[in-house]
């Protein structure tokens, strides 16, 4: 496989898709690293190919330690607003050959991530309003 230039790279996806931001792919092949380090350690240092499910988890985890409570201010910044948006980016990455995929990957593996404000903001709320958002609605 032929090495292929990012910044190049970017500015082809970026010319056909405009959607998000030249740094949420940047962003994203920085979390994808991280995911890999993560799931490297867990295996005894062995690299492995990383699924959709586990990538948005460790996009999550990323976000959180890079941008703290700020990072759905970041991702909507990009324009990125649901997990779906995370699977869009993945696969312009891979229709360029910045990202490789098994027979078994798709944009589907994106669609059922998770919540965002459960996911970016709820870590940051205070006690007090986590267990009144966890508290049944009375009718």
């Amino acid at each position: 496989m032929q090495e292929v230039n990012f910044e190049a790279a970017v500015e082809n996806i970026l010319a056909t898709d405009a959607r998000f931001q030249r740094d949420a792919y940047t962003f994203v092949r920085e979390a994808l690293d991280f995911t890999q380090k993560f799931i490297s350690k867990e295996n005894r240092g062995t690299v492995r190919h990383v699924t959709g499910q586990e990538l948005l988890d460790g996009i999550r985890q990323y976000s959180l330690t890079q941008f703290g409570p700020m990072t759905m201010t970041v991702l909507e910044e990009w324009g990125i607003h649901t997990s779906k948006d995370f699977g869009d980016i993945v696969f312009n990455m891979v229709e360029i050959g910045l990202l490789a995929k098994t027979e078994k990957d798709t944009r589907d593996d994106f669609q059922t991530g998770y919540d965002f404000t459960d996911a970016f903001r709820k870590p940051f709320w205070p006690q007090r309003r986590l267990q009144a958002a966890a508290k049944p609605v009375s009718n």
